[in-house]
């Protein structure tokens, strides 16, 4: 299947749709987008279990750290304590800074990710738009010419009945207009979908606004925990770094919790965006009746794909043309003779001008281009900016977790040398940037200045 025009694959999706992928019995799965298929679900839980195998290893690292700050003399130590003072202090520091720096990202990749679901639930819901106004546009049109079968046509018919020539003419004027309306009465393709977009966009706007929500909420607790941190390492308060630390903890584990999710669903997405079409068509063809020359049709927009629609168009235009022409010959050759058919014949154009309009209106939103810039642009919106926003929360989330597994370890030793520094600041180490006596000696600086 060709790549619709308009729409590139980005080297991101080509990357992650290369990656290998195997099911719980460890065989190799394709990297075909099927979501309904166990083995595929398999292989992305698969993806998913490597975040949680790298919360184990750093859950044993942190607990290998501990057990060793917890049984070893801190006296034993090789290392001054100056350098360990200092050590202690500044890889707190490190991670609290490399954890705000994920933040940052975290924030640029949420926001990336919201744009690109918001782009793609407004080209469904443009596309929505598009299907109704066919659909109304042919039942509007449908509904007239029948009136006028039922109304003046019928009217015309006893009015000429004493000319058996004109007669014929009204006839065939009645048929074609009902051929007209059962033709165009078969236009609207979207009802056999069984779904339309609107549904589709309700979906990903519901998706999105939890997904969107949750993430700012990460990212806030986050930034409080850095935050409270700095203050409690800045003003030696012992009980909120504990505090910090156990929250820290728990935002480590959520941390490989949303780095798995994000794995699994980056690489998901890159399968679909890889053959976008391919899933589109096989996915509609098992299950709705939807035409497949239609779908190909708006998924390709190729001159080489030719238009499904194009034959009823013609005809029905032809048979509007004709209608044209028979109404303009029946007022040259009628209203001289019979008066009373006038204002049946004026009512008569006016709905066929009516309609001739919403004809060619229909034609054009019957064209390929409308529906497939709406689909393209929700492969841009999903493919390219909601896959760079995925992207972007996975790299904060790997950091995140990184700076936090760094300070449960480092937090520990370092609300335990709190209180020797608040019973004797004489040991306090100048190379310390939180002691007691740095303060103090910055504001005898500041008032001597």
């Amino acid at each position: 299947m060709g790549t619709p025009q308009g729409y590139q694959a980005s080297w991101w999706v080509y990357l992650l749709h290369q990656a290998p992928r195997t099911n719980f019995q460890f065989e190799v799965v394709r990297n075909d987008f099927a979501p309904q298929d166990w083995d595929y679900q398999q292989a992305l839980l698969f993806l998913a279990s490597t975040a949680g195998l790298c919360l184990a290893v750093s859950l044993v690292l942190i607990c290998i750290y501990l057990i060793r700050f917890c049984c070893c003399d801190p006296e034993e130590e090789d290392e001054p304590k100056a350098q360990r003072v200092c050590c202690v202090t500044w890889s707190c520091v490190a991670a609290v800074i490399v954890c705000c720096a994920g933040i940052g990202i975290g924030f640029y990749g949420n926001s990336e990710a919201n744009d690109g679901a918001n782009q793609a639930t407004y080209a469904l819901l443009n596309a929505n738009h598009t299907l109704r106004a066919i659909d109304t546009l042919v039942w509007q049109t449908v509904g007239l010419l029948s009136a006028a079968v039922r109304g003046d046509l019928t009217r015309l018919e006893e009015m000429l009945a004493p000319r058996t020539e004109l007669l014929a003419v009204v006839r065939n004027t009645r048929r074609q207009a009902e051929a007209v309306a059962h033709t165009l009465g078969g236009l609207p393709f979207w009802g056999d979908a069984g779904s339309n977009p609107s549904q589709l966009a309700e979906y990903l706007t519901f998706l999105e606004e939890y997904r969107w929500l949750a993430y700012i909420l990460l990212l806030l607790l986050d930034l409080g925990i850095c935050l409270f941190t700095l203050l409690g390492l800045a003003k030696q308060i012992k009980w909120l770094v504990i505090v910090m630390t156990v929250m820290s903890f728990l935002v480590l584990l959520l941390s490989w919790g949303s780095m798995g999710l994000e794995t699994a669903a980056a690489v998901g997405l890159s399968d679909f965006c890889s053959d976008p079409d391919g899933y589109v068509i096989n996915s509609t063809q098992a299950h709705t009746e939807l035409n497949p020359e239609i779908l190909q049709y708006y998924l390709i927009c190729s001159q080489d794909v030719p238009n499904p629609f194009q034959q009823r168009l013609t005809l029905s235009q032809r048979a509007l043309s004709n209608i044209h022409s028979q109404l303009h010959g029946l007022e040259r050759e009628a209203v001289p003779q019979f008066p009373g058919p006038e204002r049946t014949l004026l009512s008569l154009r006016g709905t066929l001008n009516t309609t001739e309009g919403n004809f060619h209106h229909l034609v054009a939103l019957l064209n390929c281009r409308g529906l497939h810039k709406d689909y393209v642009d929700v492969l841009k919106g999903l493919c390219q900016d909601g896959l760079e926003g995925l992207l972007f929360l996975l790299l904060f989330s790997l950091l995140s977790a990184l700076a936090f597994t760094t300070a449960v370890c480092s937090l520990p030793r370092a609300w335990a040398r709190f209180q020797s520094r608040d019973s004797d600041y004489d040991d306090m180490e100048d190379d310390d940037p939180f002691s007691p006596q740095e303060s103090k000696r910055f504001v005898q600086w500041q008032s001597s200045i």
